[in-house]
């Protein structure tokens, strides 16, 4: 190669670097304004709703969006929407604790939906104050443990389970043998456990005598006028009658905007909405080794909406 095509190659490769980094640094002001686009003004005073739907279970960012909201002095209150018919013991004794902390801080409100049993009344426990419509299907107070036994399928078919365990009640109540007596009762055991810090909440929250609580303790469901007439809730009403209760008795000014907060279940890289994993896929990856997008994220992405 001679000096002047040499030359050339020099030129040729200073002219691919420049667009290089024209491309990046392009890259880098939109992905910028994209989220800046995301930043919500700062909000005046106002009441939060957070809705709890489906089967409740352990959420450590749902834990952390209701301590971040008993800290926001914005909040005036909060509504808790419920619409579950329960879930895992651990989970709804996690939001239960969750939302006293809020609790702790400013009122807070339950209002019920099709339907707030078993996990979902443990939610609305956790409130200063539980609404729900005359129809609303709440209650379920109780435990419940349930395994399939299908020992004698198998005998039927002729399959055996070999197990090697390290004690007797290891891996117990197992589906591949009889059900024994004694497993069971160690069963029982933990159901119960759980089945009185569960009527341990409702006396403690809701005052109800043991008279009342024989009903209840059955574990049976009912509506919301049933449960008015039983104290397990406070009033007839929706989303009208907490925000009344709160103006009332609270004075948090009904006239306040009412803000969804929700957990965001992903905060996507800004970069993912240009790059992708398209064949620019390298200038994003090169950006994240400097932590440029990860800073840009940092704080940005709303919790509400």
């Amino acid at each position: 190669m001679n000096q002047i095509e040499e030359y050339e190659e020099r030129k040729k490769l200073r002219r691919s670097r420049f667009r290089w980094r024209i491309v990046a640094l392009l890259a880098v002001l939109v992905a910028g304004a994209m989220v800046l686009s995301q930043i919500q003004p700062e909000r005046g005073p106002h009441v939060a709703r957070f809705d709890v739907d489906g089967v409740i279970t352990s959420d450590l960012d749902r834990t952390k969006l209701l301590r971040d909201m008993a800290e926001n002095d914005a909040i005036e209150a909060l509504v808790v929407r419920i619409n579950s018919p329960g879930g895992t013991v651990t989970g709804s004794e996690e939001l239960y604790e969750a939302l006293r902390e809020v609790a702790e801080k400013k009122p807070v409100v339950a209002t019920m939906g099709d339907v707030a049993a078993s996990g979902g009344y443990i939610t609305a426990l956790a409130a200063d104050h539980i609404v729900a419509m005359s129809n609303t299907i709440t209650g379920s107070v109780g435990v419940i443990f349930q395994a399939p036994n299908v020992h004698e399928l198998m005998e039927k078919v002729g399959v055996q389970m070999v197990e090697i365990r390290s004690g007797d009640l290891k891996a117990e109540p197992t589906p591949f043998k009889p059900v024994d007596p004694d497993i069971i009762a160690a069963e029982r055991e933990l159901v119960d456990d759980s089945f009185d810090w569960f009527l341990g909440l409702v006396r403690e929250r809701r005052g109800i005598n043991d008279n009342s609580m024989a009903e209840i303790r059955r574990g049976g469901i009912f509506t919301g006028r049933m449960a008015l007439d039983r104290d397990l809730i406070d009033a007839l009403g929706g989303l009208g009658t907490a925000r009344s209760w709160l103006a009332a008795e609270r004075d948090v000014a009904d006239d306040l905007d009412l803000v969804i907060y929700e957990v965001v279940e992903k905060r996507p890289s800004p970069l993912d909405f240009l790059f992708g994993d398209g064949a620019l896929g390298g200038v994003e990856d090169a950006f994240d080794a400097l932590g440029v997008a990860e800073r840009m994220q940092t704080g940005l992405w709303a919790i509400y909406r």
